[in-house]
């Protein structure tokens, strides 16, 4: 990476200024670089002398020129850099000799030989899967496509909760409450179905009592019950996959939450956890009968010890019923591969394997680190199971266990106004309901925004409407940070201007065409041997493009989908400004060689990007 080369360079340098005054650069003071927001104070600038002016007792600016003319002595760091000036009061601005950056191979940081097990959409299969779904498994599907890029071994899980009381509700509406309406899939049935289910229970409060019932069937196994249930998922599961494939992504495991109990994962949790002092039964107080995994203080972080979310977590219920963070907890004992015990596995589809009490042996799990995509409200239980890991003694897994929170997906008043939903009160948002039945279905969506697109696109060539569609949902629900409430609006999401999946696909497009047009007159895409003097439009592309492997690995490091799309979408931006501002094929020749390689270069740095984002690279839009 270039950055590394200047940082170690930097090193160096600053090392030896250090030492020339009898001391070291201390640990807690690290050479950073970034990139100016203004081009005129170069191409990475550190203020590294700034940070050391109470170390060495002397002026940043006297400083910054003693590192100044250690680099200058190392002819290594002169051949990738064109100029390290000094800035007041103690800045070091670097340019990039450009040719010799273009010359280069530099490759990423080697990863290290571990194996990532990454859990994504665990969607609940009761009925068909709306928007806010999508947005964990395009969240989950990109770190995927992400860690891969960085050299990690990835495995991809998605964990079936076939014992939670959604399925129970359904199979309990499927039995008890007559529904006779159209619907052209099952999942769309049993969404109508749970709506109406949980309705009835307000209206006849012994329905609740068959959930009961179910539930323990599911958890118990081999009944009609149990048999309808399991169909009932199977069936649903199978049209989450068909719809999770059209956005490209796709597993390695199903995890059923019934293999966990019946193969006898929890028993073998069961015993360890019963070896450790914070794991006890209750005998007295409202969890009477309860095993907890308790915590030192004795009250939650408020003080409330009535609290829902206590600090002492119930992992079985007094009724002998498993919470879902008690399967969670032996789920990642056997995901780290301590629990000396292991699934038999089965093939679901014709690339998805399945758990199953019978099988063949497969090497899943075993993993050296976890990344779980769950919305910001799992917080809880996620810290639970990091808990439950560290009590064990297993305190190298549970640091290497990290959980992807993220903010929900809730309507804006027109798309909630679209579903009925009474909006008088003037909130911003409105928050979507499985057991109300207001939610917009991911197969909706689609049908929504490609009728948008087919309408408003002037050539039907290239991609299909239903790809752009595709296309434009998922880069929507990627390109807000993490944390932040995505609010669904229908037109903001089929806007072909501006940050979104249109705009990058066109200009990826707009690339490709201008490279085909030149490889028609004859010029290829080689690296010129000398570069012309570079128009702004050109430099602020090229330094641009020079920072995709660091975007890459911060990106990896932090987690975070929504830096690619930053990245992407900016060099889309500079790539068009470009266009603008630089003829490209009317260019007298050693500028039309200079500008068809700088294209070609950002095609390919944008098809990586994509590739990433899980978006498709479009030959014409």
């Amino acid at each position: 990476m270039l950055s590394h080369v200047i940082i170690e360079s930097l090193e160096q340098a600053v090392n030896k200024v250090c030492q020339s005054f009898g001391t070291k650069l201390p640990d807690s003071v690290q050479v950073r670089i970034e990139q100016p927001a203004s081009m005129e104070h170069g191409d990475y600038a550190t203020n590294i002398a700034m940070q050391l002016a109470k170390v060495l007792r002397k002026a940043p600016i006297e400083i910054a020129g003693l590192i100044q003319q250690e680099l200058h002595q190392h002819e290594p760091f002169l051949e990738l850099i064109a100029s390290v000036e000094v800035a007041a009061p103690g800045f070091l601005n670097l340019r990039i000799r450009w040719e010799a950056w273009a010359g280069q191979r530099f490759e990423l940081p080697a990863a290290p030989d571990e194996k990532i097990v990454i859990e994504h959409t665990s969607i609940n299969p009761n009925k068909s899967a709306h928007i806010g779904h999508l947005r964990n498994s395009c969240i989950g599907d990109t770190l995927v496509r992400l860690m891969r890029r960085l050299g990690y071994e990835v495995e991809v899980h998605n964990y079936i909760d076939d014992l939670g009381n959604q399925l129970a509700d359904t199979v309990v509406g499927l039995l008890h409450t007559p529904l006779t309406q159209e619907h052209a899939r099952f999942g769309d049935y049993c969404w109508d179905v749970y709506s109406a289910t949980n309705r009835a229970y307000t209206q006849d409060p012994s329905l609740v009592q068959h959930r009961t019932e179910v539930l323990h069937a599911l958890e118990e196994g081999h009944q009609n019950l149990a048999w309808i249930g399991l169909l009932v998922a199977e069936r649903i599961v199978k049209e989450h996959l068909e719809e999770m494939k059209q956005f490209g992504i796709e597993y390695d495991l199903l995890v059923w939450e019934s293999s966990i109990v019946r193969e006898g994962f929890w028993d073998y949790a069961f015993e360890l956890l019963k070896n450790t002092p914070l794991f006890q039964q209750e005998t007295e107080g409202r969890l009477a009968g309860c095993w907890v995994l308790k915590q030192s203080g004795g009250e939650d972080a408020a003080g409330n010890p009535e609290a829902e979310h206590s600090m002492d977590k119930v992992l079985v219920r007094s009724n002998g019923i498993l919470t879902y963070t008690a399967k969670d907890i032996a789920y990642h004992l056997w995901k780290y591969g301590v629990l000396a015990k292991d699934f038999a596995y089965k093939k679901f589809t014709e690339h998805v394997w399945t758990t199953s009490a019978d099988g063949e042996q497969q090497p899943f799990g075993k993993a050296s680190m976890v990344i779980n995509v769950i919305d910001y409200r799992q917080q809880y239980p996620q810290a639970m199971v990091k808990q439950a890991l560290e009590s064990l003694g297993f305190v190298k897994e549970a640091e290497k266990l990290r959980h992807v929170s993220y903010g929900v997906v809730s309507l804006s008043p027109s798309a909630a106004a679209d579903l009925g939903i009474d909006t008088s009160d003037g909130k911003a948002s409105y928050a979507m309901s499985g057991r109300q039945g207001i939610g917009i279905k991911i197969t909706e969506l689609i049908d929504q925004v490609e009728k948008v697109i087919e309408e408003t696109r002037s050539d039907k060539n290239g991609l299909s409407s239903r790809e752009i569609a595709i296309a434009s949902i998922r880069y929507y629900l990627l390109r807000f940070a993490l944390q932040t409430e995505v609010v669904f609006d229908l037109k903001q999401a089929t806007e072909i201007s501006g940050n979104t999946g249109v705009y990058l696909l066109y200009s990826y497009a707009r690339a490709l065409s201008v490279l085909n047009k030149a490889k028609a007159s004859g010029v290829e895409p080689v690296r010129p041997v000398h570069f012309p003097a570079m128009e702004k439009a050109e430099h602020a592309l090229l330094r641009h493009i020079s920072t995709w492997q660091d975007t890459l690995v911060t990106a990896g490091r932090e987690l975070s989908p929504s830096a690619i799309c930053n990245f992407t979408y900016e060099l889309c931006s500079w790539f068009n400004n470009f266009y603008s501002a630089c003829p490209i094929l009317k260019a007298e020749e050693e500028v039309l060689q200079f500008r068809v390689w700088l294209t070609s270069v950002f095609k390919e740095t944008l098809g990586d990007a994509l590739d990433v984002l899980g978006l498709p690279t479009p030959s014409r839009m």
